[in-house]
């Protein structure tokens, strides 16, 4: 019992000494334990390295909204059994950062490690982090680089400041909505600058405005050497100029701006909050001579919250003692305040059983941090620079930019952005109106209101358009040198559309015509490609039937066709002298059922109309077997009088009149096929138009060998070589872009046809130098015009009155007439003769009597024969019962009124048929005197 005691008091005394080492161990690693007589809860320390220049204005701004966010925090949540301690480590430099972010994991000092470095420093940091399992938060990092870009897996990373990659969308939103197809952008030459350019070209890529210059200008620069990059874009067309430095750099290249005449008038410049951000802290000289700048940063409501908090900021700094100087409050001071806030948020709602005394090799508690991540991924509250909330628990989601304009030493607000909305007048957008989607009044650069056009007209006050000079094909371009003033006129199909494509820009241009190439030059040596390759340079645009082809694009930029598109092939059109095609729809088969299925029915009607009895009117009987087809031209309702003669009739008319039908549109796709048929052959001599691209492409991709091509620089040309035909020096076949043969169909009516399939091309349009402003402007004019009403005039005016590439019907042209000439149905009209002068011969002659009278004792005899007679008591009775009806019906008209004897006539005898043996209907066998 003694020794149960004693072990009982041991284990005691051992728990007591553990417990004691505890609290001892973990007031050595987190810090003092605050236990007052009043307050009975231990308060856990969170320890946190915050790595800054502390000698920088930007830190001790920053610095100060980090202590105050901790103040404000714990004094407003006091029973919070956590307290977030802020643990600072200064760094001069890059190495510095570096090293300071490794000594702190390595020592394992801080539970997170809260960073202002540059975008480099960081994303070094955040593999050190990923390794040992800290998470590292910085507040200034606005994207990573593409060749930094950490695991996106790691979830030890947190940026809680706006990525670069929105902010790059709204500077592409603000220049779509003032129409700037292209852009300057000017960039420190930074590891920030290098990021922010990436995320811009793949931005404007998207909103389809190209970026023709991309500056970088390192920290250090000279003077000079922003002067010269100043005057080399300056001596480009483009207007807009972006802006992507620090406040220091951006002063200077403003101030230089100025000195260069670049504030002007015409000139558009937009700054991004790489430097926005800080314009209140720059001096009043900069903010002169960028009157009229257009910026964007980061809008913060101004709520009554932040408005405080402003207040006791500047008190706080006033109270101060430091001799260093600070920057004014920015959106950064913001983020750092709200990203405090969120990490002590995180740190109390983290399980506190997890801060245990066990600290592994990789780190601070490592399973502490594991949760401590996890509950700042998710947190979110309303803080002072708007709402706190991370996209997919790692970036700071963005809300909205403000779009200002500077004006003079102040600013004014024109607008905001938001990718929800984009472009609008307020913040907050209750319901759509057009006032609300668009901007305020913008003051430009030299106190102008009229919006830049984006680029600038040459120094030569205007456009140079360049004209080639042709022999042929004059309907397109046609150039007349006036020789008294040297002056060039231009007309033509080109010329027009150019006229009135100048209509549809937004601003006013003068234009002067210059001829490209001497008109004493021989026409072989002139060529499309060498025209745009050698002297596309030396105008702002040339208009001509140039094609649109992918190798030109090389050397050249072209606006959107103006013209109908393909490569076509040009024959004769040459018909097949068939004088029998009648009978091609129905082959020989169903020819000879037909013939056979009438004699049939015939057979068929004569036993139905005569009960099988032999008629002594012998006419009768080829009157029935010819009455299948009388039935289709001779539509009488008495022709029969069974009913089961009209039933057989009844089907048969059903039959032809599919067959019929079926007749008609066999012939007519025959008569169409035939007009497309044409087998080309390699041995045909081909021609093509002088000077384009389609010899090229005739012996390239259709290995057409170039011994069998022969050019021609005219309409005229084309259709002398179409009529001589290959045998005579000629050609078989042209193959040139379709308006051009649409032209040749239209001049000569139905001679040419076209056939075989057709080649895309992308038709004519505008050639301008590489990067000229000018391709967008017209693009969208051409586009106007072309879907517009003065189109088809154009077209008429100068290609012909019958030519129309909007008008469907115009397609006629394509095949030549469909007019069916006499020679396809001579074989008919021979049929029709033959009848003829078998009647005559027949009728009119001595032995044409003797003949059909041979004929009809032949046919009398055959039938007679083949026509066994029925004489039983049945048939007798039937027609006993017919003569009984008939005068029945007599005695019925005569006691009633009055009837017209033909129509008694017709009500005695049913069979009218078999009566007209000898009248109309006789000829339908054949003739008789």
């Amino acid at each position: 019992m003694t020794m149960l005691m004693l072990r009982s008091s041991i284990i005691n005394y051992s728990v007591f000494h553990i417990l004691i080492l505890c609290i001892l161990v973990l007031n050595t690693i987190y810090g003092d334990v605050d236990i007052n007589s009043d307050q009975t809860q231990m308060q856990i320390a969170v320890p946190v390295r915050v790595v800054l220049d502390m000698n920088s204005s930007f830190s001790a701004m920053v610095n100060l909204c980090m202590d105050m966010a901790i103040a404000d925090f714990y004094s407003s949540h006091s029973n919070y059994e956590t307290r977030l301690q802020l643990h600072k480590k200064e760094t001069k430099n890059a190495l510095d950062f570096n090293l300071a972010v490794v000594e702190l994991v390595k020592n394992e000092e801080a539970l997170a490690i809260l960073g202002s470095g540059m975008p480099i420093q960081e994303a070094f940091a955040a593999e050190v982090g990923e390794a040992a399992m800290v998470p590292i938060v910085s507040f200034t990092a606005r994207s990573w680089g593409l060749s930094r870009n950490p695991n996106p897996e790691n979830r030890y990373i947190f940026r809680t400041a706006w990525d670069d990659a929105v902010q790059a969308e709204a500077l592409a939103a603000i220049c779509g909505r003032f129409e700037w197809g292209e852009a300057v952008i000017l960039y420190e030459d930074t590891e920030n600058g290098n990021q922010f350019l990436s995320h811009t070209i793949k931005a404007f890529q998207d909103a389809d405005i190209r970026l023709t210059y991309m500056v970088s200008i390192p920290v250090s620069a000279e003077d000079s050497d922003i002067e010269q990059e100043l005057n080399t874009v300056n001596a480009k067309q483009t207007r807009v100029f972006l802006v992507h430095m620090n406040p220091v750099l951006g002063s200077r290249l403003f101030a230089l701006a100025y000195a260069a005449g670049m504030m002007s008038e015409g000139y558009a410049w937009i700054v991004t909050d790489r430097l926005s951000i800080f314009l209140n802290s720059v001096d009043s000289k900069t903010r002169d001579v960028m009157d009229g700048v257009v910026g964007i940063r980061p809008y913060v409501f101004d709520s009554n919250k932040l408005k405080s908090f402003r207040a006791r900021w500047t008190r706080t700094m006033l109270l101060s003692k430091t001799a260093d100087p600070v920057m004014d409050l920015n959106v950064y001071g913001l983020w750092a305040y709200d990203t405090v806030t969120a990490l002590a948020i995180a740190a109390e709602n983290t399980n506190h059983s997890s801060l245990s005394l066990h600290v592994n090799k990789t780190g601070l508690l490592g399973m502490y941090s594991s949760s401590f991540v996890s509950e700042l991924s998710k947190t979110k509250f309303r803080g002072i620079a708007g709402d706190f909330e991370l996209v997919e628990g790692k970036l700071l989601k963005c809300s909205a930019y403000e779009i200002f304009n500077i004006i003079g030493n102040g600013e004014r607000r024109v607008g905001f952005w938001s990718g929800e909305r984009g472009i609008t007048r307020e913040v907050e957008v209750m319901r759509y109106s057009k006032s609300n989607n668009e901007m305020k009044k913008v003051v430009w650069p030299g106190d102008s209101i009229i919006q830049p056009k984006g680029w600038s007209i040459p120094p030569r006050g205007s456009l140079r358009v360049g004209v080639p000079w042709r022999s042929g094909f004059m309907e397109f371009v046609k150039v007349v040198i006036d020789p008294a003033t040297n002056q060039t006129h231009a007309t033509g199909f080109a010329v027009d559309v150019f006229l009135e494509s100048l209509k549809q820009l937004p601003f006013p241009v003068s234009y002067a015509f210059h001829c490209i190439n001497d008109s004493t030059e021989e026409e072989g040596d002139w060529s499309a490609n060498i025209m745009l390759q050698k002297k596309i340079k030396e105008y702002d645009i040339v208009v001509a039937d140039t094609t649109i082809w992918a190798p030109r694009a090389q050397y050249t930029d072209f606006s959107l066709p103006y013209s109908e598109s393909g490569i076509v092939l040009v024959v004769k059109n040459k018909k097949p002298f068939d004088m029998w095609i009648f009978v091609r729809p129905l082959r020989w088969d169903l020819w000879v059922a037909i013939i056979v299925a009438s004699m049939l029915i015939g057979v068929v009607l004569r036993v139905l109309e005569n009960g099988g009895t032999v008629s002594p009117n012998a006419e009768q009987y080829g009157l029935i077997y010819w009455s299948p087809i009388a039935i289709l031209a001779f539509q009488d309702r008495n022709m029969v009088s069974n009913k089961w003669s009209v039933l057989v009739l009844m089907w048969w008319l059903f039959t032809a009149f599919i067959l019929m039908q079926s007749f008609t549109a066999n012939l007519s796709a025959i008569l169409t096929l035939d007009q497309l048929k044409f087998s080309f052959s390699q041995d045909y001599y081909v021609g093509y138009q002088e000077g384009s691209f389609v010899k090229t492409f005739l012996t390239e991709n259709l290995n057409i060998n170039e011994s069998r091509l022969k050019g021609y620089s005219s309409i005229q040309g084309f259709h002398d070589g179409m009529s001589k035909g290959s045998n005579n020096g000629g050609v078989d076949a042209i193959i040139d872009e379709l308006p051009y043969m649409k032209l040749l169909l239209n001049s000569y009516d139905s001679q040419y046809k076209i056939v075989g399939p057709t080649y895309r091309t992308d038709g004519f349009g505008f050639a301008f130098p590489p990067e000229s402003p000018l391709v967008r402007y017209f693009s969208k004019a051409i586009l106007n015009v072309t879907q517009g009403p003065t189109m088809t005039y154009i077209e008429r005016k100068n290609l012909g009155p019958g030519y129309s590439s909007q008008d469907p019907l115009s397609s006629v042209f394509s095949q030549g007439t469909s007019s069916l000439a006499l020679h396809q149905f001579a074989g008919l009209f021979l049929l029709t003769g033959s009848f003829l002068l078998l009647a005559l011969f027949c009728s009119q002659t001595s032995i044409g009597p003797k003949l059909t009278r041979t004929t009809q004792h032949f046919l009398q005899t055959y039938l007679t024969t083949f026509n066994t007679p029925v004489t039983d008591a049945n048939a007798d009775a039937g027609n006993h019962g017919i003569q009984q009806d008939a005068h029945h019906n007599h005695n019925h008209n005569l006691d009633g009124a009055q009837q017209d004897p033909q129509e008694i006539s017709e009500t005695a005898l049913p069979n009218t048929a078999q009566n007209a043996g000898e009248d109309g209907l006789e000829l339908l066998v054949l003739p008789h005197n």
